[in-house]
């Protein structure tokens, strides 16, 4: 089903691969092979600095939701934002349930459209679109570039690279500003043959996550995807493996266009927008991964990652043994009983509690259709299944109403949502209390389906194709691939879209800035609190240890219903690591507490005591006092710079880890002032040593990284007599990185 090559590959038209001999006969050697693939094409004409391996990045537009565009906006302005320069999508479909908080959640999208008008935004109300649907539909074009602050912003498959960053990234495009990396890597991904009925494209999706990720082989890297079987796929199918690429870690992903994709830009009304992209005629990639789609079955991934991957054959075939897993990584991870075991029934049947069909990965249009073909003349039940679905926007909404697709949802017992990406963060259709949740939507992390472990409320999502989860659905909850069910193949009405939906109700305001326009403040919406620059030395206690292989953004600041206050820093802080390590905040403010007697003049007795055990006398106007988190590698999952900047409202100053797992959360850290430090090779194993209250003492910090050291000196010290020393790196930082360190935020930085 999948094979991985991990040397490089030189291919000829994009599908065959030939020898680097045949390469270099037909005159093409390594470094002119690289430039030919599609990614490098659409990246060299967005690079600004003029080399070939340290980019300067400008986009040709930009999307927020509404969990993260008060803060960039709010940053922005704070930075000196006189006017959106690139076309700015705000869109409303995280927080549009308003159901928690109070006034709060529509008190920011009343914010969003003052912004719109005072910046020249485009605005969608909720309700209308999830963020990537309307991106898709609207904005995407084939050789443009796109920046998101949500991870899933991926529109590959309609010619488009877009990345998903943290929030202080899209700050930077909003002030003229660029995206530097270094030139990343791209690996093909050749598809070859023709899914069988029954197989959609989260199970091709699953099976590519569930071969990559564990080992980082696509980590950071661009995705670009080839061979002749792509014209086997729909483009909804084909944005659907897409969207789901953001769970591999790379950064990016690029297919190849075709008559498909063109018709979809018809569709849509803007036929401008396609032209053929291909490889050229000898193309050199960094490895390769070959998914045989014919091969590939329906999958199922289980909590608590979509890595955790089987197909569902097997999983049926070995139930107990896998939930038992299950379990006990439940308890592993995130200290709580999950039984998952008891949903064996007698007959060896598993049976799940809910189903639900939603956001950018589920709720396209084939998909509902798909899923409606499946269930037409069957229902349900009455018993403890359910099974909702959300439409990605209200044109395919009204689409589904046209062509008969939603009566045969409703007529089955199916009940339809808005478009709303809850599903995906925990924050719409929360399973009870020990259930077990099937989705197609894009992840499983703890908590992600809404359950509060630490108030003894646990479930747990397992990912699946929308056709699988409508087989399930009109087995009544026992689970069932949608192969069983010896289906025909599909047959999906035209689609039909009708863009008038968003022309009456969006605010389309970019190139019509009107500076004379009030920013409309909810009570909620506060300003960033001062940051100060990095002192001359650091005193670091440690707040947390974390020692999973892996950590998430959800766990260092949950979804849910704490999205609410995404625009209250403060606020949010409040929740920091609250559901992986609950004592983390009192820690981290009381060694806040001590920064802020050293800069009211009086230093800890506490702090000058570790000073002296430490070999110095203190100096307060030198020594700055701040809290660390220790983790493995930690950030894998949402772009939400929250996970940074809650540590550094909470008086953080750094991250030590064995690797960063994302390249989006290091750079988070970066730009809100904190030192992404690393063990070195020398120290590998030593994470395993700190716990919270440690002292690490890092002595002419502010000198080593204006100068670019190598190599950051460190002594620890922990209960008992004497200190040991320790030698941390900072990675590779550019210029701009390491003065946005120095100067404390990215805020700063631009207020110099």
């Amino acid at each position: 089903m999948v094979t991985i090559i991990r040397n490089g590959v030189y291919l000829k038209d994009g599908n065959d691969r030939i020898p680097e001999e045949e390469a270099v006969r037909l005159g093409f050697d390594r470094e002119s092979a690289r430039n030919q693939t599609i990614a490098w094409s659409i990246l060299s004409r967005h690079n600004g600095s003029g080399k070939e391996d340290a980019l300067r990045i400008r986009f040709d537009a930009m999307a927020s939701h509404d969990i993260t565009y008060v803060g960039i906006i709010q940053t922005a302005r704070a930075s000196g934002l006189k006017e959106f320069p690139i076309p700015y999508v705000l869109t409303n479909c995280h927080n549009s349930l308003c159901a928690v908080g109070g006034t709060i959640n529509e008190d920011d999208h009343v914010f969003g459209l003052s912004a719109a008008r005072k910046y020249g935004g485009i605005f969608v109300p909720a309700h209308m679109a999830v963020i990537h649907s309307y991106m898709r539909e609207m904005m995407s074009g084939c050789g443009k570039m796109i920046l998101g602050s949500d991870s899933h912003t991926r529109y590959g498959a309609l010619g488009t690279m877009a990345i998903g960053e943290g929030g202080p990234e899209l700050v930077k495009q909003l002030l003229c500003k660029t995206y530097d990396i270094a030139r990343p890597e791209v690996i093909a991904v050749r598809l070859t043959g023709k899914p069988k009925p029954g197989v959609g494209p989260q199970d091709v999706a699953l099976a590519l996550i569930g071969a990559v990720f564990k080992d980082g082989f696509v980590k950071n890297k661009v995705l670009e995807f080839v061979g002749d079987g792509i014209s086997s796929l729909p483009m909804e199918y084909r944005n659907g493996i897409d969207v789901m690429t953001t769970e591999t870690a790379c950064l990016s992903s690029i297919w190849k266009t075709d008559e498909a994709t063109a018709r979809y830009f018809a569709v849509h009304g803007r036929p401008e927008d396609y032209r053929e992209l291909n490889p050229g005629e000898v193309a050199y990639y960094d490895g390769m991964v070959e998914i045989n789609l014919s091969e590939c079955e329906p999958m199922i991934a289980l909590p608590f990652h979509p890595s955790n991957v089987h197909t569902i054959s097997e999983f049926k075939r070995n139930a107990p043994d896998i939930l038992r897993e299950v379990e006990r990584s439940a308890e592993e991870q995130i200290g709580a009983k999950l039984s998952l075991t008891d949903k064996i029934d007698r007959n060896g049947n598993v049976r799940v509690d809910q189903g639900v069909i939603a956001g950018c990965a589920g709720g396209t249009y084939d998909n509902l259709c798909a899923a409606a073909g499946i269930l037409s003349g069957g229902e349900t039940g009455s018993g403890a299944f359910s099974l909702s679905v959300y439409p990605a926007s209200q044109p395919v909404n009204l689409a589904l109403v046209r062509n008969g697709s939603a009566e045969m949802l409703l007529s089955a017992g199916v009940t339809i949502r808005t478009a709303f990406c809850g599903p995906c963060f925990g924050a719409g259709d929360v399973p009870a209390n020990g259930g077990l949740s099937i989705r197609h939507s894009t992840r499983n992390f703890p908590n992600r389906e809404g359950s509060k472990p630490a108030g003894g409320q646990i479930a747990g999502v397992a990912l699946m194709d929308a056709r699988s989860i409508a087989a399930t659905a009109r087995n009544h909850g026992i689970l069932t691939s949608a192969m069983e069910l010896d289906l025909p193949g599909e047959s999906i009405p035209p689609y039909s879209f009708d863009r008038s939906v968003y022309e009456k109700r969006c605010y389309f305001g970019f190139g019509k800035a009107m500076p004379e326009e009030k920013l409309v403040f909810g009570p909620n919406i506060a300003d960033w609190p001062e940051m100060e620059p990095l002192p001359e030395d650091l005193l670091l206690r440690v707040a947390s240890v974390i020692r999973d292989p892996v950590t998430t953004t959800d766990e260092l600041i949950p979804s849910g219903e704490t999205s609410s206050y995404r625009s209250n820093p403060l606020k949010l802080a409040e929740f920091a690591l609250s559901r992986k390590d609950p004592a983390y905040v009192e820690r981290a403010k009381a060694v806040q507490q001590m920064e802020k007697s050293r800069l009211s003049g009086l230093i800890p007795e506490e702090v000058s005591a570790v000073l002296v055990r430490l070999g110095g006398e203190p100096v307060p106007e030198r020594v700055g006092i701040g809290s660390l988190v220790c983790a493995v590698r930690p950030g894998d999952g949402s772009a939400r710079e929250q996970a940074a900047s809650c540590q550094k409202v909470l008086g953080g100053w750094a991250n030590l880890a064995v690797e960063y797992a994302t390249k989006r959360y290091r750079s988070n850290l970066i730009n809100w002032g904190m030192l992404p430090l690393v063990f070195s090779d020398a120290e590998e194993g030593r994470e395993t040593e700190f716990s919270p209250g440690d002292w690490i003492f890092l002595p002419g910090i502010r000198e080593a990284v204006r100068t670019g050291a190598e190599r950051i000196p460190a002594k620890v010290l922990k209960d008992g007599p004497g200190e040991t020393e320790l030698s941390l790196t900072l990675g590779t930082l550019t210029d701009e990185e390491r003065q946005i360190i120095l100067d404390g935020c990215l805020i700063n930085h631009y207020n110099r």
